[in-house]
């Protein structure tokens, strides 16, 4: 349901959430890590610092961190940076009258779909996910 750009996003998000507080990780070492092509994510990187989740810094002992605590940044956050209006999910069929009142044939069960995909985003943080894929 979300794109590769916040697919990439996310992965390095979770790894740096990961990381012992304060340590910073370069990244080309990032890209290793989560398996994304380093051109790529430097483009991700630099979209995720200048909307104030990452903090950047250059020279010895540079590196990317948090800018903020992992428990204090939800999914959606990040994949609306990418996603924009996109990130929660309209009609499956794309009908533009679509609504409870005038529901198309998808309506009820993506309606359903949708609710939880979008809860999940809005409820799940960065530190969440650290914590499940670092046990």
């Amino acid at each position: 349901m979300i794109s590769a750009t916040s697919q990439y996003a996310l992965r390095a998000l979770v790894y740096i959430a990961g990381l012992p507080d304060g340590t910073t990780v370069l990244s080309r070492d990032l890209a290793g890590a989560t398996q994304v092509p380093p051109n790529y994510l430097s483009k991700v990187l630099l979209t995720l610092r200048n909307a104030g989740l990452l903090q950047s810094t250059r020279g010895a002992g540079g590196g990317y961190r948090l800018n903020k605590p992992a428990d204090h940044i939800y999914l959606i956050d990040v994949v609306e940076l990418f996603e924009g209006s996109k990130a929660k999910p309209t009609c499956l069929l794309n009908n533009r009258r679509c609504s409870d009142e005038t529901p198309c044939n998808a309506h009820r069960v993506w309606k359903e779909l949708s609710m939880v995909y979008t809860g999940f985003l809005v409820t799940t943080t960065l530190a969440a996910l650290a914590g499940e894929t670092n046990s």
